[in-house]
């Protein structure tokens, strides 16, 4: 009988053994290619977003060393203007004081 104790013991032991070294051959490193492959197509997705606003900060850049685009934002940042050319600027009203109406529709300051 203890010979089929033993037999017991060491089909358990062989059985743990063989899935403890089938987690080790196939379930790891299966886990690890899917986060690499994972990894990777974010890191694309990252690389074609940079390259897209690399390419309009270019232009930008490009587009912002052009005589017009500097006439333009002389004038409209800085208020500049070419010689000969009058400047004039046009100030908002200053707020005014509100006054309150009666019932009759005529104003109590009138009197």
């Amino acid at each position: 009988m203890s010979v089929r104790r033993l037999n017991g013991r060491a089909r358990v032991a062989i059985a743990t053994l063989v899935t403890v070294a089938s987690l080790f051959l196939f379930v790891f490193p299966t886990q690890a290619l899917l986060a690499q492959q994972r990894d990777v197509r974010d890191a694309k997705h990252d690389l074609a977003v940079l390259r897209e606003q690399n390419d309009r900060l270019a232009e930008e850049a490009a587009r912002l060393e052009t005589p017009e685009e500097i006439e333009r934002m002389a004038r409209e940042q800085y208020g500049m203007v070419r010689p000969g050319e009058d400047a004039y600027a046009v100030i908002p009203p200053s707020p005014t004081a509100t006054t309150t109406t009666t019932a009759t529709g005529t104003d109590p300051a009138d009197g």
